[in-house]
């Protein structure tokens, strides 16, 4: 029997990036599949602030040419590889220069929100799936991590439902509560987010275009919702409560064994 493939997308992770419990959850839950057999990636993005010297980040020539469209703009999308030297995970970096080459994350340096994070977010999740194809590894699930990655169950549903790549893929959605303060231009949003045939009835979710709209629409698409032990969920309690029916709630980071079955479930193994 073929080893089980598991897609992780967040955004972050250790020791790349450090910022919050993220980092750290998709650090750990990966190296331990990984010990159990299954085959791993893990796709984030290249931003400024990770040391390309220092990480031993190189771009990954045979992949290169990929542009992603963004409203009525083509951006090109550059993908570096690097590993976790201890682990031995291989972790692919979506970079674009006008959306990641910047010494700070999220915010500027005077921790200004910056506008275009939903822009980020979705060339972020665009560029990770095209980056799958590019590399023809067809994973059985993929399982995203917060708000950035909140797209991905979107355009697995949709845009790439049918491609030899994901056709058989699940998803599985965890909202880790890195929650910011911000709404972004409706309108804006939705052209940037969209890709293919997907309409504004398929983003209803994002109406609030918020946070919580994020995270919404994150659970809506997903195979299933996983909710962590230890996040503090109270601004968006009520999103997942309207997905009970498909979230597992208050599960511990280190509960491997509940994850392992869980994948399995979702591969039909």
């Amino acid at each position: 029997m073929s080893k089980l493939r598991i897609l992780y997308v967040s955004s972050e992770v250790d020791p790349f990036l450090n910022t919050s419990r993220i980092a750290d959850f998709v650090r750990n839950l990966p190296t331990a599949m990984q010990e159990r057999g299954m085959e791993i990636r893990i796709l984030v993005p290249r931003f400024g602030s990770i040391n390309e010297r220092k990480n031993r980040l190189h771009e990954v020539v045979r992949l290169s040419g990929i542009t992603i469209p963004m409203g009525e703009e083509e951006k090109p999308l550059t993908i570096k590889v690097a590993s976790i030297p201890a682990a031995k995970l291989q972790v692919y970096f979506i970079d674009n220069e006008d959306y990641f080459q910047r010494k700070f994350v999220l915010t500027d340096k005077d921790g200004a929100f910056y506008e275009d994070n939903h822009e980020r977010a979705a060339f972020f999740c665009k560029g990770a799936l095209e980056t799958v194809v590019k590399l023809g590894w067809s994973p059985d699930v993929v399982h995203c991590n917060d708000w950035m990655s909140s797209l991905v169950p979107l355009y697995i549903s949709t845009h790439y439902k049918n491609h030899p790549i994901f056709k058989d893929s699940k998803t599985i959605f965890s909202p880790h509560n890195s929650e910011f303060d911000f709404t972004f231009s409706n309108d804006d949003l939705l052209e940037k987010v969209k890709l293919g045939e997907i309409e504004d009835e398929n983003l209803t979710s994002l109406a609030n275009s918020d946070y919580s709209a994020f995270i919404k629409i994150g659970a809506e698409y997903a195979d299933k919702v996983v909710s962590l032990e230890n996040a503090e969920n109270s601004r968006i309690q009520s999103i997942i409560d309207e997905f009970k029916s498909k979230t597992y709630q208050n599960i511990a980071e280190n509960d491997l064994d509940f994850f392992e079955k869980l994948y399995l479930e979702l591969a039909g193994n």
